[in-house]
């Protein structure tokens, strides 16, 4: 169903417009999977080697991601592109590991010093692209992002391949707005500041606080995705006494480390309770959520962007043109009250 899903948002009108100004040294080879470790460590790993007598078929692939251990969306974003751009689909890949831009920058400078065809990025932060991706242009580089859009000139990349995260943003808080509370007293946790996502997810949240007099940010806090930070957050609010009852988390694993500290404290929260508690990506545990109605609302964030980026590839290897430079994925969001069985068995990651 995925792919179904996938297919059928290629058709999506994208322009440029809509991009959002859906978590050191060279980072050292590493051939074991990616495991847990401190998220400000970069890290790369390297596709099996190939065989002499085919490495010169092989298109090689330079591919910059955030941490997979940042959340269960990063996890899945990563497992497919690996499933993607594997030697036996014509590939030569590496794969560099950062929540820190000037770590992943360091990671796209190596890749550009090893001559690869392409290089791959789902950038840390939008901002301090524009030297190294000159580079990569005139080293013959083609530059191809995903996931997360960048501040640069579009002249840098050859396409972007996208969430519309001020749209999700947008719908979160449209969505919101529509449960008519009396009075809106929110715990916002942010996630990587200076990124794509952290900075379209707060953004709709920001400017509805500015226009409405009911609406108020009782702490505004980054966790940078990680779920204990979230609880550490709440706990505080909690211990201090001051009164709220909206959690807005920038994705599921800060709600669920919302929703640990709501617990603690035998607050209630989900449909009429307490509480609303928000997040996004869609992992399938957190629309189970939702369909227990323990949560509110989830907004989906697609991380399948593989499948485009190798179409991408292919024409451009058969000398193609691109018809669009931006792809923005289709995306939707989930209400606790109305989502079914097939929607988690569907969207869920």
């Amino acid at each position: 169903m995925k792919k179904k899903l996938m297919s059928a948002v290629l058709s999506v009108a994208m322009t440029a417009t809509l991009l959002v100004g859906c978590g050191g040294s060279a980072p050292a080879a590493d051939t074991s999977a990616p495991a847990a470790e401190p998220a400000a460590e970069t890290k790369t790993e390297e596709t099996a080697a190939p065989a002499a007598d085919t490495a010169d078929k092989l298109i090689s692939v330079g591919i910059i991601n955030n941490d997979p251990n940042e959340s269960g969306y990063r996890t899945a974003n990563d497992a497919d592109l690996k499933k993607t751009f594997s030697k036996e689909n014509g590939y030569d890949a590496q794969f560099a590991y950062s929540l820190k831009n000037d770590e992943q920058i360091a990671a796209a400078q190596k890749f550009v010093q090893d001559g690869v065809d392409y290089l791959l990025l789902s950038a840390a932060d939008t901002a301090g692209w524009d030297s190294v991706l000159k580079d990569a242009q005139d080293a013959g580089i083609k530059v191809i992002l995903f996931d997360r859009t960048i501040d640069a000139d579009p002249s840098l990349y050859e396409a972007s391949i996208v969430s519309d995260m001020a749209k999700e943003g947008e719908t979160a808080v449209t969505w919101l707005a529509g449960q008519n509370l009396s009075e809106y007293n929110v715990i916002h946790i942010q996630g990587v500041m200076g990124s794509a996502a952290q900075k379209g997810r707060s953004g709709a949240l920001d400017s509805k606080v500015a226009a409405e007099a009911n609406w108020n940010i009782v702490t505004q806090q980054t966790a940078e995705w990680n779920a204990d930070n979230a609880q550490q957050i709440v706990q505080s609010v909690i211990d201090a006494g001051t009164p709220f009852n909206v959690i807005y988390a920038e994705n599921d694993d800060m709600a669920k480390g919302a929703v640990a500290a709501l617990d603690k404290a035998n607050i209630s929260h989900g449909v009429g309770k307490d509480v609303i508690v928000m997040g996004f990506d869609c992992n399938k545990w957190a629309l189970e959520e939702l369909l227990k109605q323990n949560w509110n609302y989830d907004g989906q964030c697609n991380p399948f962007q593989s499948s485009y980026i190798d179409e991408i590839i292919k024409k451009l290897e058969a000398g193609e043109s691109i018809p669009e430079k931006t792809i923005i994925m289709d995306e939707k969001g989930f209400d606790a009250s109305t989502i079914t069985q097939e929607d988690v068995d569907n969207y869920g990651i």
